[in-house]
């Protein structure tokens, strides 16, 4: 069935717009009304290029009391994304072909939004028999892996670049193992430690050295690197100046632009997080949003037990996909970000590192995937309201201005609160 979307507006266009889908491809894009077997009228509000999460946990399979790919794809939908990538750290790990088969299915049966999974490295061979299946990127959590087992994964890598279809990205995990080790043995000696402790188990040189290392080993082995999460302003530094010379993006959450780690003292467990929010000092902020940044909301999900067993025993993870849409509108609307980045954070630059040659762009032959967005609707973050299983976030009684009201996937509409 064919559709027409009209009234709408267009970032860094004047008027408004109609845009007609087919076969959910974008066909047409006119000033004067086109038609259709159904018509959309979106009221003047912005239609932007349907949002892309690249670093999603939807715990399925086996830990669905968590998330599944039902729930999170609801979530997706509910905050404005399109499209989502799924981690591999599921039970068990997407790092075999029998695994990923298995949550291909899952997926297909559940999700409303598109997917697209990571795989956890393997041996050489698995490895093989996964990529004919095309995951979207191999993930390696650096921060579990010793300096030995990196060079051999890196190693690997390559050769299963020269081997196969794999595209050679790489996103990474970076926090030092052997740092990350030290340090909290260190601190748990101390029987009294707080929530912020957990700042300087991981802290900000374990980060830093772990994107030095990523750096070294993704260009001595020709990789694509794109690294996950960055918390640390040195960190960004140096991806910035190795991004002159080879293939490396990385992505912000909302947690480390918008809090720092004195958030501990108000949050406590609630905002464990791997890596950890960073001292005021060391952390990335808002300003730090530029051109080339990609918004990652690492939304992972945990039960209320599973964050409020103590300092080291809690879960790390915080659910965000149905805050940081809002949570950066408003910051658009507080004079902090400019809007025209909206489109590029949150879908655009996604689409290219991740080689979504479909999507990320409003044009003929695109993907009819969109994201519509009213600037002005105003409100408080209601946690009963989310779609996720989550019953926690830091977020939670926040106002904000700006809200996603409508999300398309494909030339269907999964949330609509026009």
């Amino acid at each position: 069935m064919d559709l027409v979307l009209k009234n709408c507006r267009l970032v860094d266009e004047i008027g408004e717009y109609f845009i007609k889908i087919d076969d959910g491809k974008i066909t047409d894009i006119s000033k004067t009304p086109l038609k259709a077997s159904e018509i959309i009228d979106i009221k003047s509000n912005y239609v932007l290029p349907g949002f892309i999460d690249p670093h999603i946990h939807f715990r399925d399979p086996g830990l669905t009391q968590k998330e599944d790919f039902k729930t999170g794809s609801l979530a997706a939908a509910n905050g404005g994304f399109a499209t989502v990538i799924d981690m591999p750290n599921t039970l068990p790990k997407t790092n075999t072909l029998k695994a990923l088969k298995e949550k291909i299915k899952i997926a297909q049966k559940k999700s409303v939004v598109n997917f697209e999974l990571q795989i956890g490295h393997s041996d050489l061979e698995e490895m093989k028999k996964m990529i004919e299946l095309n995951p979207i990127s191999v993930k390696v959590f650096m921060d579990l892996e010793s300096d030995e087992s990196l060079e051999r994964i890196f190693h690997d890598l390559s050769v299963l670049k020269e081997t196969t279809n794999y595209n050679g990205l790489v996103a990474t995990h970076c926090e030092k193992k052997s740092i990350v080790e030290e340090e909290t043995k260190r601190l748990k000696q101390n029987k009294e430690n707080t929530a912020i402790d957990y700042t300087y188990a991981r802290p900000t040189r374990s980060e830093d050295e772990s994107v030095r290392q990523a750096i070294e080993l993704a260009r001595a082995n020709d990789l694509r690197l794109h690294i996950c999460h960055l918390s640390s302003s040195k960190s960004l530094s140096m991806a910035k100046s190795a991004s002159k010379s080879m293939p490396v993006s990385w992505e912000f959450t909302p947690h480390h632009l918008l809090l720092d780690n004195s958030a501990y003292n108000i949050y406590d467990t609630f905002i464990k997080t791997n890596p950890p929010l960073r001292p005021k000092e060391d952390s990335v902020r808002i300003s730090d949003l530029d051109e080339n940044s990609i918004i990652g909301t690492d939304h992972a999900p945990h039960t209320l037990e599973d964050k409020t067993k103590g300092v080291w025993e809690s879960s790390p993870g915080i659910p965000n996909l149905e805050t940081v849409v809002p949570l950066l509108l408003t910051e658009v609307n507080n004079g902090n970000l400019d809007f025209k980045l909206i489109p590029k954070i949150f879908s655009e630059n996604a689409s290219k590192v991740y080689d979504l040659k479909t999507k990320g762009k409003i044009d003929i032959g695109y993907d009819a995937d969109f994201t519509v967005i009213d600037l002005k609707q105003e409100g408080k973050f209601d946690i009963s309201e989310f779609k996720t299983k989550a019953e926690y976030s830091p977020f939670d009684g926040w106002k904000y201005k700006g809200l996603p009201v409508m999300t398309i996937v494909n030339g269907k509409t999964v949330m609509n609160k026009l």
